[in-house]
């Protein structure tokens, strides 16, 4: 069996790397400190009142977006690759300026912005948009960030050949202002102030190094308190950030394609719509089951990052979701919750003498039916009524997992109001509908510092503990 590994660093076959990193230039502290003052003056929608009391005067407001506008003209040689987004957003500036800083409009920008049109690895780019910044700042406040692109030879020829999508962007913060020191992990051009939304958005960005440290410091802190006895090659993993990178651009490769492949409810997932938020939990864990069933397949081919993906997944899954965030329509910890259930229900995690054990045999077999059934349930769900889909789904989850007492949605169809319209029926979904076991209670008391910790992680700012 061939051992298809990928060196730190290595190019990839679409470009060559900046060689002056941009953050050691002068321009960018210059560019960050006009973006921070920028920042608190505005308002939820990003505009600012030059009426407001305690407003700045429109001189120091125009003097600050000078100093961005000369800051991207020093850095912006740095990046060739971006010479057409550069002069756009310098002129996106320049209108917001001169209208009087209402509501911003970066749509000329965000489409000059193509990243995905060049995936080298390590090439730079220099990103400022008003933008809110997903878990974690709600407002569109100006950001701007340093990052690289994370496009291994290897990860491009699995795209090429076997997981096409051509959207999507694996990356790493080389700086970053306030918005992204949060628990924010994804830049997605959905999040940028536009004046209308354009037909198609051609990327999506992973902050796969943030994921990569945040995984190594609350896994290693969840084997700790837990007694989890791992193999040898998942401690070299968890002490390996890079490896762990690699991990994760993989598992989010693969997810991210997910949500458009399967068999498909006749309603896309993609599509906003209103439903109960286990149907979102279901939507994500299939997405993250597809990726370690792909895994299996790979680590089969030779690939060491497939194995990286098996443990990356189960212990993301099942120790850091379900205990993150607030519980109101936490999809996410759902999605954990099932799995760590499931695995349960089979056997393949047992909590006994106070110690987790984990059959590591049996849990890629396990773990892949889990997805099986969650597919099946996809299947039949072209043929059913969105509700009874619903319903169905229900059923799915509360086999594994406890109901809260108070659930009308557990009693089951006859305890609904069927005349209302399958959105109105969402209202009687409580926030918390499948509340946490008494296990995963006592171990988010556990876990609770370990995980605040992680807000605005990176490999660069903080090392992570390993376990």
């Amino acid at each position: 069996m061939t051992e298809i590994l990928s060196p730190v660093g290595a190019q990839g076959s679409a470009g060559s790397t900046s060689t002056e990193r941009v953050v050691d230039h002068p321009a960018w502290p210059m560019l960050k400190d006009a973006v921070e003052t920028l920042r608190p003056w505005q308002a939820k929608d990003g505009s600012i009142d030059l009426a407001a009391e305690g407003a700045p005067s429109a001189a120091a407001v125009r003097q600050e977006v000078d100093h961005a506008i000369a800051a991207i003209g020093e850095l912006a040689p740095l990046l060739p690759h971006n010479a057409a987004y550069h002069e756009a957003l310098v002129s996106d500036l320049f209108r917001w300026a001169d209208n009087g800083y209402g509501v911003p409009d970066f749509l000329d920008s965000l489409l000059a912005f193509q990243p995905a049109r060049q995936r080298a690895d390590g090439l730079q780019h220099l990103v400022l948009f008003p933008m809110y910044t997903q878990n974690g700042n709600p407002d569109r406040n100006f950001e701007a960030v340093v990052l690289r692109m994370v496009w291994p030879d290897w990860l491009a020829e699995l795209e090429r050949t076997r997981y096409d999508n051509p959207l999507f962007c694996g990356i790493t913060f080389e700086d970053f202002t306030a918005g992204y020191d949060t628990n924010s992990a994804v830049l997605f051009p959905e999040t940028i102030a536009v004046r209308e939304a354009p037909e198609r958005f051609t990327w999506g960005g992973i902050f796969c190094d943030r994921e990569a440290a945040r995984f190594r410091r609350v896994a290693g802190a969840a084997i700790e308190t837990l007694g989890i006895e791992i193999p040898q090659e998942f401690r070299d993993m968890l002490g390996d950030q890079e490896r762990c990178q690699q991990a994760f651009v993989l598992w989010d490769m693969v997810h991210d394609r997910t949500h458009s492949h399967g068999d498909l409810p006749f309603d896309p997932f993609m599509i906003k719509q209103r439903q109960p938020f286990w149907m979102y939990g279901l939507e994500e864990l299939r997405c993250d089951l597809t990726a370690f069933r792909e895994a299996v397949k790979l680590e089969t081919e030779g690939y060491r990052q497939a194995r990286d993906v098996q443990y990356a997944v189960l212990f993301d899954r099942m120790f850091r979701f379900p205990v993150t965030g607030e519980r109101a329509r936490n999809y996410d910890g759902l999605g954990g919750q099932l799995l760590f259930a499931y695995l349960h229900k089979h056997e393949v995690v047992r909590w006994t003498d106070n110690t987790l054990h984990i059959d590591w045999e049996r849990a890629p077999k396990v773990t892949n039916e889990l997805c099986g059934e969650i597919e099946k349930l996809y299947r039949d769900g072209i043929d059913r009524p969105k509700l009874v889909h619903w319903l169905a789904a229900y059923d799915l989850v509360s086999t594994y997992l406890a109901p809260h007492p108070g659930s009308v949605w557990a009693k089951g169809p006859d305890a609904l109001d069927l005349d209302k319209p399958p959105r109105k029926l969402v209202d009687d979904v409580l926030p918390d509908e499948f509340p946490l076991s008494m296990f995963y209670e006592a171990l988010a008391k556990k876990l609770r510092t370990v995980i605040a910790s992680t807000k605005g992680i990176t490999a660069a700012r903080e090392a992570p503990v390993a376990a």
